[in-house]
């Protein structure tokens, strides 16, 4: 089993030292972060917390499944590596355009 836990159906109140203190009461944590959208800065709903051993880990899963969490009961367990990307290479393959008609002439004969 690995050090590495997801934990789900988070609050969108939760921050990153909320997690950290609730995970602290299973053992010492090695990181807490919680997802948030590159946009518009707000909480995915979603985040991975790090514990020191394995045995910690199997510790707040069981403490933590299905806890509440400022009135959210959460998932806990363990994170899964992730999956490899596809399809974001190099910028281009944003689909074809289709027939323009004439350049620089907007849209004529409409």
């Amino acid at each position: 089993m690995g050090k590495r836990l997801y934990v789900g159906n988070l609050p969108f109140s939760a921050t990153d030292e909320s997690l950290m203190q609730m995970f602290q009461q299973a053992g010492q944590v090695e990181s807490a972060r919680i997802i948030t959208d590159r946009d518009t800065g707000r909480n995915k709903g979603f985040g991975f917390v790090e514990m020191s051993t394995e045995q910690e880990a199997a510790d707040a899963i069981t403490k933590f499944n299905g806890a509440d969490f400022e009135g959210r009961s959460v998932t806990v367990n363990e994170a899964r590596p992730m999956a490899p990307r596809e399809g974001r290479g190099g910028g281009r393959g944003f689909g074809g355009g289709g027939d323009r008609g004439k350049r620089g002439g907007g849209r004529q004969g409409w």
